[in-house]
């Protein structure tokens, strides 16, 4: 498994704080029996845990969102870790009365909950994402015509066909961008027109234009209204 220089440096800072860790409780009078051994077997494997869920958590390099949608992810990790420490830290003071029994139970009870707080974020974190592709997917047929519109204003001269065309490039600039199957037919015929209405402008053709607009106008009323629709009916 190839790492890129920020995870490397991540799990170097990860295996000082093991080492600073080790020499603390080595050094601390603590005794060297079964509840010190157990917490440090357990408190190694959440320092794992952690360098895994970084891993897991920041992989992605889709970009600032997506590593924003890591962070969940990352603080369950670290939070698992920092209560691991502190647990182990007093099972190890309590040695000489807390049974050991009692301190695996806690721990395994913890690394379950971090594991099934991992594997949630993450879904959610999926999902998210998939979510936020769909929509860019969603939106790209109005936002191209949206700006499509909102050009042709400023290539006509005619003052009735100007106002027709930022007429209507206010109506696509108010109108839903989120596309959806019942409507793909319409937007169809609207990139259509608007390749027509773009060639009159071009061609300097005003009634054309004024014609134009009243046609994908029209086209553009009714998908709205479909669009309404099919929001109720969800």
């Amino acid at each position: 498994m190839k790492l890129n220089e920020k995870e490397k440096k991540g799990l170097v800072v990860l295996a000082l704080l093991f080492a600073v860790y080790t020499l603390i409780v080595l050094a601390v009078p603590f005794a060297k029996g079964g509840m010190f051994w157990l917490t440090y077997l357990f408190t190694a494997v959440a320092f794992g845990v952690q360098a895994y869920v970084f891993k897991l958590s920041f992989e992605k390099e889709a970009g600032a969102k997506s590593k924003f949608y890591g962070f969940p992810i990352a603080r369950v990790g670290v939070l698992y870790l920092a209560v691991q420490l502190v647990l182990g830290l007093v099972f190890m003071a309590l040695a000489a009365v807390a049974p050991v029994w009692l301190a695996l139970v806690l721990y395994l009870a913890l690394l379950a909950a971090a594991a099934v707080g991992v594997i949630a974020t993450d879904s959610i974190r999926d999902e998210v994402e998939r979510q936020d592709a769909q929509l860019k997917k969603d939106v790209a047929t109005m936002r191209a015509l949206q700006s499509k519109a909102a050009a042709l204003p400023a290539r006509c001269e005619d003052a009735e066909a100007k106002s027709a065309l930022e007429k209507l490039a206010e109506e696509f600039r108010y109108s839903d961008p989120v596309s959806a199957p019942a409507l793909a037919d319409l937007e169809t015929d609207m990139a259509a027109i608007m390749e027509e209405l773009s060639a009159a402008v071009t061609d300097g053709d005003n009634a054309a234009v004024l014609a134009l607009c009243k046609k994908i106008s029209a086209t553009l009323a009714e998908r709205n209204r479909l669009c309404k629709l099919n929001k109720k009916e969800k």
